[in-house]
Parts: C-alpha cells; structure tokens; sequence
C-alpha cells in the first residue's frame, strides 16, 4: 500500500475525477448489478418470470461484465476516455428504463447484458483514469474511495429499493434510472479530457512476459476463484432470506444492505490490514474469514450468522478488488506490465462470475432452489482461491510485502 508522502494533497481536478470514478462505479456496477439481488423476488412474485428465468437475468449482468472488462479498453481506442465513461453512464440508465418493460424474456435478457458490460467497462476505464491524476502517495486512498461507490450502491439497492417496491416494480426501475441519471449528469463535466500520458512504460515484450509468470498466473487464479466463491452472495442472499428463509423481501433487503455496509468498509479495512502485513496476506485472511462464514451458511441460518456473513461477504467483495490491485502492484512495478496484468486480473474474475453466474443458476433450477449447496460449493471455491494465493507466494519468494 503507498504511504503517505509528506506535502501530497490531492488538488481539486483530482478530486473531481475521481468523484466522477466513484460515480461510475455506483451506477455501473453498485447499482446495474446489485440493485437486481433483491428485486428478484419482487419479480419472480409478481410473476414476470419464473425463478429459473429471473436467475438466469442475474447471470447475464455476469456475462455482459466479462465482455465489458475485454472491450474496455479497445473502446478507448475509438474515442476519449471521458467520452466512453460519459456513454457507458448513459447505456446504464438507458438499462434501468428499458428493465421497467417486461416484454419478453430476450429483452429483458439483452438490457442486463448491457447492464453489466458497462459495469465491466466502466471497471476498466474509469479508475485507472483517476488513478492517473492522482499522486503516486495517495493512489492507495484515491483507490479505496472510488470502490466504494460499489458499497454505497448495495447500501442504496438494500435500503432505497424496498421502499420503491411499495408503489411497484414500474416505479422501482424508473426511480433507479432517475438515480443513475442524476450521477451520470453529476460527473459529465468532472472527466478529464484526455488520459494522463504513461511514462517509463517498458517495452510491449516487457509488458507480455511479466503480466504471464507464474506467480501472476496463480494471483489471477485465485482472484477467479474468489469470483465464484462470492456469487452466491451477489446474485441469491435477498432470495436466499426471503423465500428460502420465508422472511420476507423486506427482511431480505436488510440483509443485503448489511452487506453493503460490509461492501462500504471493505476497501478501507482490508487496504488498513495490508499496511500491517502486506497485500497477498491481508487477501489470505480475508478469504480464510469467508470460507468459514460463507461454509456455514450451508447448515445454520441463524440471525448472527446470517448478520455477519453478509458484513463479511460485502467487504470480501471490494476489499479483495483493493488487495488484488495492491498485490499485483507489489509484484510488477512496471506501469504497462501492471496496467496488462490488471486487465488480465479483471477479466479472470469477471470471467470467474460469469461461468459461475451461470452454473449456479444451473443448478439452482435443478436442485429445487437448494441455497444451502450453492453456498457450500462457494466455500470450496474460497479455499481453492486461498491455495492459489499461497502458491502465488510460493512462485515468487523472493519479493517483499507480497
């Protein structure tokens, strides 16, 4: 994690881009892709589409993040950056309209798709964009608070979206994509013009070689197979309460709005635990947390673990985001051979959701809506993800505060 230089402040146009980040971030992926978890059973009970159907939608979000994280940067290629954030924005709030309309289940299945590829997009572009504009000492702080527009996206999904239910799912949708209006338009102006210029960048040789070692190889593993291990969590822990637990969708969106507090102080709490040891550890230990309250949740539904597998789960989601970032940092200090590995990283893990987005609601159909096995399955892939952590040490011994 960077430490704090001494005279380093962060100067107004970079607290305006990375506001517009964090903006970004709430609406691509905080809301595009959470505000969904616990509209799902309003859907499935107000009978727009069978429970398979609605999982198979949550899925789709999944699979339109994976082609959001390989396109991302090729569509910066085309156009400024600030123009394809302030296009992605507007994909988005386009999404949350065009959810109002259940026409068919392929329309339905196309506006999540594009829902998640701007998330994926957004991912990519928007902070690195940021990042770029501010100083070396403070990436580390400028970082935390950009992810945590995806905590405060679940917070507002898990607390705003109950009370929209009351006047109906046309209403829900259409207050969201007001929301994701409103933050689209809040950051329009507070892009920068043009990408910050890299400078040292290595060689392309450089950039391939480093980003495909093995110690790389195994961080992207393990940050694929986190992926997997917090599907569950994203996709089915509202339903999970409410039908599965017959609690109610009012219940099931406090639960979910705990883990968004757990997604708010994610990259604050496990960014603060890596200054202490280091990021691979910090990520360990995280992932260690969750395979025992994400295990659990398999054969005890009960209130405190329920309460502290969804905080737990939450920070697991964007703190492993922040300790990822900060490992591959320690391992490549190349600025191009890093930015490919981040890319790669990114597109491991969206990858990792997608299959696992699907497979889960695969399986969910066919075991008559067995949460309990889906969360058993994702502590396994936890702690395939911790293994993959440690040999990623292992690989590459001797590098400091890996």
């Amino acid at each position: 994690m960077s430490s704090l230089r001494r005279g380093q402040t962060l100067d107004t146009a970079a607290l305006k881009v990375i506001a517009a980040a964090f903006l970004a971030v709430l609406v691509g992926i905080g809301l595009s892709r959470f505000a969904y978890t616990p509209l799902l059973p309003a859907i499935i009970e107000a009978g727009w589409f069978e429970p398979g159907q609605a999982a198979y939608l949550g899925a789709a979000n999944l699979a339109g993040y994976l082609l959001g994280a390989l396109c991302g940067q090729r569509l910066t290629r085309h156009c400024r950056p600030a123009t394809a954030l302030r296009i992605l924005m507007l994909l988005a709030t386009a999404a949350f309209a065009a959810s109002a309309l259940p026409i068919s289940f392929a329309w339905y299945f196309l506006w999540r798709l594009l829902s998640g590829l701007t998330g994926g997009a957004l991912m990519v572009i928007a902070a690195p964009a940021a990042l770029s504009h501010s100083p070396q000492g403070l990436r580390g702080l400028a970082s935390g608070a950009i992810f945590t527009g995806v905590g405060l996206g679940i917070v507002l999904s898990g607390t705003l979206v109950p009370l929209l239910l009351t006047r109906g799912l046309l209403v829900t949708w259409l207050g969201l994509a007001l929301l994701s209006l409103c933050a689209s338009l809040a950051a329009w102006w507070w892009w920068p013009n043009d990408a910050a210029p890299q400078r040292g960048a290595a060689p392309a040789y450089r950039s391939h070689s480093a980003a495909w070692r093995g110690d790389m190889l195994a961080i992207y593993a393990s940050y694929g197979l986190a992926a997997i291990g917090l599907v569950p969590h994203m996709v089915f822990l509202a339903d999970f309460v409410a039908r599965g637990l017959g609690q109610g969708i009012f219940i099931g969106g406090v639960y979910w709005a705990i883990l968004g507090l757990g997604a708010l102080l994610g990259p604050l709490a496990s960014g603060r635990l890596a200054d202490f040891t280091d990021f691979g550890t910090a990520l360990r230990v995280l992932l260690l947390i969750n395979i025992a309250t994400v295990g659990l949740l398999s054969v005890d539904h009960s209130i405190p673990l329920l309460g502290l597998s969804s905080l737990l789960g939450g920070a697991a989601i964007t703190g492993s985001v922040t300790l990822v970032l900060g490992q591959t940092r320690a391992h490549i200090t190349d600025p191009l051979a890093h930015g490919r590995a981040w890319s790669l990283a990114t597109v491991t893990f969206a990858l990792g959701q997608a299959a696992s987005g699907y497979g889960f609601s695969w399986l969910f159909a066919r075991s008559d809506g067995d949460f309990g096995l889906l969360f058993l399955i994702a502590s396994l892939a936890l702690m395939l993800a911790f293994l993959a952590s440690l040999l990623s040490r292992i690989l590459n011994p001797g590098r400091a505060r890996l």
